[in-house]
C-alpha cells in the first residue's frame, strides 16, 4: 500500500534495531513493562499480520504488530487462540496525521483475507483507546471478566470478532501455548 506521504511494507522488510528506536519514541522506556508484553511473553509477532510504514527514502514512522495469544477458559478446560493487536506505533514527530489509522486499515484488510491455512482469523483482542479502536470494531463488550497477568484499565481491554463468532465471558489471557 502506498500514500503520497508515506509506504506500507511487510514489518519483518524492516531491521529489528530500528522498531525498537521506533516504539522506544512512541512510548517511552519503560513500554517492556506493561501488561501487553506480560500477555504475550514468549510469543513472535506474525509476519503476515504485521506491517511497517516508511516515509521518503525508508524512514520508519510507523509499526503495527499481531502476536499469538490466548484466552483460558475459568475451569482451564479449553485455550481459545486469539490475536493480540499491538503495539501500534508512530513516530512523535508523524503523530496525528492519520498514520495509525493507515496501519489499523491494513491489518484489518489482512484479517479479513484467510490464514495460510484457509481458515479465517481468530477474534483479536488489543489494549487500547476505546474511542480510537472502536472505529475498526473493538469493543470491551466481551472482555469485561477476563483476567489479565499484570494492571490495565478493564474498559481498555477490547476485543474484535467476526460476525456470530463467540467468545468466552470468562477466562485468563496470556501466550498462546505452542
Amino acid at each position: 500500500m502506498t500514500s503520497a506521504l508515506a509506504t506500507m511494507v511487510p514489518l519483518d522488510h524492516i531491521q529489528p534495531a530500528l522498531v525498537d528506536d521506533l516504539l522506544d519514541r512512541a512510548f517511552g522506556p519503560g513500554r517492556c513493562e506493561r501488561t501487553a508484553y506480560r500477555i504475550r511473553e514468549g510469543s513472535e509477532w506474525l509476519p503476515a499480520l504485521s506491517f511497517a510504514l516508511l516515509q521518503g527514502e525508508g524512514r520508519l514512522i510507523g509499526s503495527i504488530q499481531t502476536w499469538p495469544v490466548a484466552l483460558t477458559d475459568a475451569a482451564a478446560s479449553r485455550t481459545h487462540p486469539l490475536l493480540m493487536v499491538g503495539p501500534v506505533a508512530v513516530h512523535p514527530d508523524e503523530q496525528d496525521k492519520g498514520h495509525g489509522r493507515a496501519l489499523m486499515a491494513a491489518l484489518i484488510q489482512a484479517l479479513e483475507e484467510p490464514d495460510a491455512s484457509g481458515e479465517p482469523y481468530p477474534p483479536q483482542i488489543l489494549i487500547g483507546d476505546p474511542e480510537y479502536y472502536g472505529r475498526f470494531g473493538f469493543t470491551a463488550e466481551h472482555t469485561g471478566a477476563w483476567l489479565v497477568p499484570g494492571p490495565y484499565e478493564r474498559h481498555r481491554l477490547l476485543a474484535r470478532a467476526a460476525q456470530g463468532a463467540a467468545l468466552p465471558r470468562e477466562g485468563t489471557l496470556g501466550p498462546w501455548p505452542g
